[in-house]
């Protein structure tokens, strides 16, 4: 094969790279001027919300039937990405609905739900995805949470926390368990929609980073779930959270490198402007091998999540490489924007600039969807099989 036809996987087609261009100018011009408001209110903008709908960004993979845009997953993985690079706080809002809530109800969803619940996620409604509890975040299966058959209906009581996009979700995939005596064969999804009796929202949680993301605490009392809205099978829903979550753990890479890559840019131009002893700090050694390394380091987790995207779409195991790409992307991401405000110096620790809150927003990498230890007994288990 002659060297000049061999491509790097970091290229994009021009679709793809139109797409992602497209998505960028849009954060650039309508989240950025917004961004550091929705973080001190700790609110999204529902406007942004509308738009993202309205661009056909939540349902990048949901069929044309349904008022999707019957793309594939990688474009998801380069929404996320675009977005995160002004702000991981939008970027999450479409990683839930793409990654996790619309996989999971094209994966394990009948026709019939298909046809009630897909085209208002692809058009109008936001999504959860609600499996943590106050005593199962690393060990997901050990839930509280009780579902109950009531004949006509199931019974669900108990809390779910730190539920991203809670506050503004209409519809919930809820994971319960039906008969605690199997342990996490008595797992189910259920489809809460947010006016079900016997539903609320509870706290939401005044957090370091992502600010603008919403993430509360849901409560079950007495809520009335119908027979139909059982996602996939009874007791089954603990093979629809890891299969879903190992999907959603490549969105979580995208953020991060997409985070990181913003940092990592503003702090390109920043120090080009620096000066000090007479001369732009760029010109000393020891900030350009800084740099060097951190670029070696963003590009090698944007390959690790690239790869782990493509691999999905081609229908090949992914599971070890989606726990890579999420464990490395997360690590790249902290320690860039650790460098961003060390080479801003005291402007860094500020909120003049945008590098604190990259730094804030990049802490959430190494603990949702699987902490980083996690993705190390994941990735463990599968080259020590």
């Amino acid at each position: 094969m002659n060297e000049s036809t061999i491509q790097p996987l970091t290229v994009l087609s021009e679709d793809e790279k139109m797409f992602y261009d497209s998505v960028r100018s849009f954060a650039e011009e309508r989240i950025k001027p917004h961004s550091r408001e929705m973080d001190e209110k700790s609110k999204m903008d529902p406007g942004i919300i509308k738009e993202f709908f309205e661009m056909g960004l939540m349902g990048i993979e949901v069929p044309e039937k349904y008022g999707g845009s019957e793309t594939n997953f990688f474009m998801a993985i380069l929404a996320v990405e675009a977005l995160s690079y002004i702000d991981p706080a939008a970027a999450i809002i479409v990683d839930v609905q793409n990654t996790l809530v619309n996989n999971a109800f094209l994966r394990w969803g009948s026709d019939q739900i298909k046809e009630k619940y897909l085209p208002a996620l692809a058009s109008t409604k936001l999504a959860s995805y609600a499996l943590s509890e106050a005593g199962s975040g690393s060990d997901a299966f050990a839930l509280k949470c009780r579902a109950v058959d009531k004949g006509d209906y199931w019974e669900l009581n108990g809390q779910k926390l730190w539920i991203t996009n809670a506050a503004e979700a209409e519809i919930f995939i809820v994971f319960a368990n039906v008969d605690p005596e199997k342990g996490y064969h008595g797992i189910t999804a259920f489809i809460v929609e947010r006016d079900f009796d016997g539903f609320s929202i509870g706290k939401k949680e005044d957090k370091l980073g992502i600010r603008a993301s919403s993430t509360c605490e849901l409560i079950l009392e007495g809520c009335r779930v119908p027979k139909e809205n059982v996602l996939g099978e009874v007791g089954k829903g603990y093979k629809a959270a890891i299969e879903t979550l190992n999907e959603g753990r490549i969105g979580i890479g995208a953020q991060m490198i997409g985070l990181a890559k913003g940092a990592f840019d503003a702090t390109v131009k920043y120090v080009a402007e620096r000066e000090q002893f007479g001369k732009p700090i760029s010109q000393f050694q020891g900030v350009r091998f800084q740099l060097s390394e951190a670029a070696t380091e963003l590009e090698a987790a944007r390959l690790l999540v690239y790869n782990a995207a493509r691999l999905k779409d081609a229908g090949h195991k992914f599971i070890k490489e989606a726990a890579m790409a999420k464990f490395f992307a997360s690590q790249v991401a902290q320690k860039i924007t650790s460098l961003a405000i060390d080479l801003f110096g005291g402007y860094g620790f500020t909120k003049e600039y945008p590098v604190e809150k990259y730094f804030r927003d990049a802490k959430i990498g190494t603990i949702y969807e699987g902490t980083s230890n996690m993705q190390l007994i994941t990735i463990a288990k599968q080259i020590l099989i």
